[in-house]
């Protein structure tokens, strides 16, 4: 009961716990969307400010190339004004440097050696194949030793290319201004150039500058548009990263990633309170039902239960006590109390119905037995000196009493098959002589069925008295039985009396023995006259059918 109890809770519960799976699913969706929005505008910003950067630069090396000194190719007059641009730069830029067109060196902010050829790099043919600025690669200096982004842009005069005008990123004040920048807890914001090599990162600089985006990511670099993915990263982190690729406008790589576990902690602090308190409200909701249950309906019905075996124990004056106010179990509790009194009510009026049943049955016998007595006292009368016919009636008569006295003892409800067939077979035959021999289990027969079998035994024993095996001294009788399936199988078998002679007409004892017996007792009778002796079988059902 406590189990269905407990389970019904549960069932009222899943609606609940439904709807709230379904809202943390939403929430979780919704912040999936929105963490990936967070990232890609991050990348973004980072981004921006990084053109902005290179932007600046580009205006830094047109503002130079415009001044006379550059522009005219004086090599001692170039390097001069090179320092002092490049002194006000040192934080920001590397060395300032002017190219020939055959990319060898004109002049610069260091004094590297004149004609030192750079023709080389690629960034450098580049920019004398257009009039934008270029971008190179992660490069470490040959003089610095710096991590530097080379940055170049094309000389021309007249309209006619004449040098290359360039400088360097630095990569530290890069890495500076990445640091300043507010970056959540767990994330990374990650910079590299075109072919991947990482010129700047936070967190962990030290571990990831100068090294390769693992291969499997190397497609964001180059991919069509900006987008966002969850990635594990190179630190172990999960993060949803959002990324800006490499195009014509933006020059470098950059990616930003949130941390999943820090972006999802306040869901995931929220999910757990309710768990909490989901599991709070379940324990609660199953300690009432199971209080509820065992207060409102288990002791009840236990109460009843109880009741009900007192009472079929023979403690009759057991109840339950219970009020129909107490609630349905109360009204199940005081229908039972009635039931109890009106089955209590019926069984003294059955006791004493019974007491009076016994009275008139005793006073019935006392009466058949007086008129068997006035009987008796007739055929002394009537049949006066013939002293054998008296004594053979009076022992018919006392057969019947004898069957009579069965039905009309104290129990009333049949009588005992033995005792039924002794009370008839003793007037014919003194059974301690051992001519008749009974032999079976006890068992008791309704009355309807001890009459019938009262008649024909009489009428079977009668019969062998005057024609069969009890009319010789040498002759004997068995008469056994057995009951199987709630059926009785009764065998009379004569031995050692006179030859058996089939009558060629039924009287009335066999119809009696035919018919004796009712229909609802679906009796099946064999009756087998050899030379030998009759044997007289007989097959009835011992409760009758009903209906029939």
């Amino acid at each position: 009961m406590k189990r269905r109890l407990a389970a019904m809770t549960l069932i009222a519960l899943l609606p609940a716990l439904a709807m709230l799976a379904y809202n943390e699913l939403s929430l979780r969706q919704e912040r999936q969307l929105e963490v990936h929005e967070q990232a890609v505008r991050f990348s973004r910003q980072v981004s921006m400010e990084i053109e902005a950067i290179l932007e600046g630069i580009r205006g830094l090396l047109i503002a130079a190339a415009a001044i006379p000194a550059v522009a005219g190719g004086e090599p001692d007059a170039c390097d001069v004004t090179l320092k002092a641009v490049s002194a006000r730069l040192d934080a920001f830029v590397g060395n300032l440097v002017v190219l020939d067109r055959n990319g060898r060196l004109l002049c610069d902010s260091l004094n590297w050696p004149t004609g030192t050829d750079f023709s080389d790099r690629d960034y450098v043919q580049r920019a004398l194949a257009t009039d934008d600025i270029v971008i190179g690669g992660y490069t470490i200096a040959r003089v610095s030793n710096r991590a530097v982004l080379p940055v170049a842009l094309r000389l021309s005069r007249d309209k006619e290319t004449v040098g290359v005008i360039m400088t360097g990123l630095r990569l530290d004040w890069l890495q500076q201004r990445l640091f300043l920048r507010d970056v959540p807890s767990g994330g990374s914001v990650t910079v590299s150039d075109r072919d991947g090599v990482i010129v700047a990162r936070n967190p962990y600089p030290e571990s990831f500058v100068g090294t390769v985006i693992p291969e499997r990511y190397r497609p964001l670099v180059t991919a069509a548009s900006p987008g966002s993915i969850e990635v594990v990263s190179q630190d172990g982190t999960v993060r949803i990263l959002g990324y800006q690729p490499v195009s014509a406008k933006n020059p470098l790589y950059v990616s930003a990633g949130i941390a999943r576990d820090t972006a999802f902690a306040p869901l995931d602090a929220a999910a757990l309170t309710g768990i909490v308190l989901i599991f709070a409200g379940c324990l609660a909701a199953f300690l009432a039902a199971i209080y509820v249950g065992q207060r409102f309906i288990v002791d009840p019905v236990h109460q009843i239960v109880r009741t009900v075996t007192r009472w079929r124990d023979g403690d009759l004056g057991a109840r339950t006590g219970m009020r129909p106010e107490r609630g349905e179990l109360g009204l199940v509790g005081a229908s039972v109390d009635g039931l109890l009194d009106e089955v209590d009510r019926q069984r003294r009026i059955s006791a004493q119905a019974e007491e009076k049943r016994r009275l008139m049955a005793r006073e019935l016998s006392h009466r058949v037995k007086n008129t068997l007595s006035v009987i008796q006292a007739i055929v002394r009368q009537t049949f006066r000196g013939q002293n054998e016919q008296i004594a053979s009636f009076q022992k018919r008569l006392v057969a019947l009493a004898g069957g009579y006295d069965l039905l009309l003892s104290e129990d009333a409800q049949g009588a005992s098959l033995s005792e039924l067939i002794e009370s008839v077979m003793r007037p014919l035959r003194d059974l301690d002589d051992g001519a008749v021999r009974i032999s079976g289990p006890d068992c008791v027969l309704d009355a309807e069925l001890a009459v019938a079998l009262s008649l024909i035994l009489h009428e079977l024993g009668t019969n062998a008295l005057k024609y069969g095996a009890l009319s010789v001294p040498e002759g004997h009788l068995s008469i056994c039985w057995e009951v199987e399936d709630d059926r009785l199988k009764l065998t009379w078998a004569e031995r050692g009396g006179p030859d058996v002679v089939e009558s060629q007409r039924e009287g009335f004892g066999s119809r009696l023995i035919r018919l004796a017996v009712p229909a609802s007792h679906d009796p099946q009778i064999v009756n087998d006259l050899a030379p030998q002796g009759l044997t007289f079988r007989i097959d009835v059902r011992l409760s009758p059918r009903k209906g029939v």
